[in-house]
């Protein structure tokens, strides 16, 4: 097996467990729980950057204005994206936000379209077309818009055009991100203590080390994605993300016993299908000019 398709498979299977961990933290409120994502993400990124003596980026990154408040916009869509998921873990909506990350995609193509430039073509119109009538669908049965799946896809939609137009790699960004992060979050668990509402502080010695493994959970499937970036094409990078909200909703519906009946089956496998014609015609996009080469 290729290695990137390894590690491709263990970030985006870790990604989709997510719900088991956060569902472990439940007592926790998802604010204090995304201070401490926060705060315990960048101490184990210093630790990183520590071993691998690699500070020499910050200072001229922090020099750079431009790239400083890009980074500013994309931590705010992180914390953002963080949050909403937390919540949606914790009320009892894993089956919604896994939505989310199945629609992502799909979003990414209509974000190219509208503030990169970037040409659709008409199989990729018709994919967009059909997911967005299994969202309408599901809105029309419900009654209200799926919002915590729109808030997702279209927080981590902005934060990758974000990232897409700035120059750090995947552990430098993350390093940049929680850094303007921190003192947020360390001035709220500061609050949260003196108000004597911090859960952490009264918490068994079990859920405070949870708390701390928030660093190494957020930031190793980053790693591991960004490994397999760099070994195998986006193209198949692509079509293995969907492990991550498969395993998402298989949690939401199998572990934790959350409704899936015909209504979310029609809606939902409206944009599977949108996704399985596009994947596909972007696997056929990717092999055409490799194919032609070689004749």
């Amino acid at each position: 097996m290729n290695p990137g398709i390894l590690y491709a498979l263990l970030a985006f299977t870790c990604w989709g467990l997510f719900p088991v961990y956060f569902k472990s933290l439940h007592q926790v409120p998802a604010l204090e729980m995304l201070a401490h994502r926060m705060a315990w993400s960048l101490l184990f990124v210093v630790l990183v950057l520590g071993v691998r003596r690699h500070w020499r980026w910050l200072i001229d990154a922090l020099a750079d204005r431009r790239l400083v408040g890009r980074f500013v916009a994309s931590a705010g869509l992180l914390a953002a994206n963080w949050g909403i998921y937390i919540w949606s873990v914790n009320a009892g909506h894993i089956v919604e936000a896994s939505l989310g990350y199945f629609i992502n995609p799909l979003f990414n193509v209509v974000l190219g379209y509208a503030l990169l430039g970037e040409r659709l073509r008409p199989v990729q119109w018709g994919s967009v077309a059909i997911a967005a009538g299994g969202v309408l669908w599901l809105t029309w049965q419900n009654g209200a818009l799926p919002w915590i799946s729109l808030a997702l896809a279209a927080t981590f939609g902005g934060y990758g055009l974000m990232r897409k137009t700035a120059r750090l790699g995947a552990l430098e960004g993350l390093a940049m991100e929680t850094l303007l992060l921190f003192p947020v979050a360390l001035l709220y668990l500061a609050l949260l203590g003196w108000r004597g509402d911090s859960t952490f502080a009264s918490a068994p010695t079990s859920m405070q080390v949870l708390l701390a493994l928030a660093g190494p959970i957020t930031a190793v499937p980053l790693l591991l994605f960004a490994a397999a970036a760099r070994r195998i094409p986006l193209s198949t990078l692509g079509v293995i993300q969907y492990v991550t909200p498969t395993l998402q909703l298989l949690t939401g519906v199998i572990v934790y016993r959350e409704p899936f009946g015909s209504v979310q089956m029609i809606g939902y496998g409206a944009i599977w299908a949108a996704l399985a014609l596009y994947s596909l015609e972007s696997m056929r996009n990717a092999v055409a000019p490799r194919a032609a080469r070689t004749t």
